[in-house]
């Protein structure tokens, strides 16, 4: 079995629009099985929690001594 991790739109009507490149992968007169996974709003904020956590961390193992490595 091979997966597809695509992102899709889901129109105004609700209606999934497929990309082109998908329906070309597809196999046509087949069933096919779907996963649809959706974020919720509290998905995003401990993502976007993870990101501030990993930058701050990442900087904060810079030091002055790290400075010639930015080269100016």
């Amino acid at each position: 079995m091979k997966a597809y991790d695509i992102p899709l739109k889901v129109t105004a009507e609700g209606k999934i629009e497929l990309p082109d490149a998908l329906l070309a992968v597809l196999p046509h007169g087949q069933t096919v099985r779907a996963i649809f996974l959706v974020p919720e709003p509290a998905d995003e904020e401990e993502n976007s929690a993870w990101s501030r956590l990993a930058a701050a961390q990442f900087l904060a193992g810079c030091s002055e001594a790290d400075s010639i490595y930015d080269g100016g």
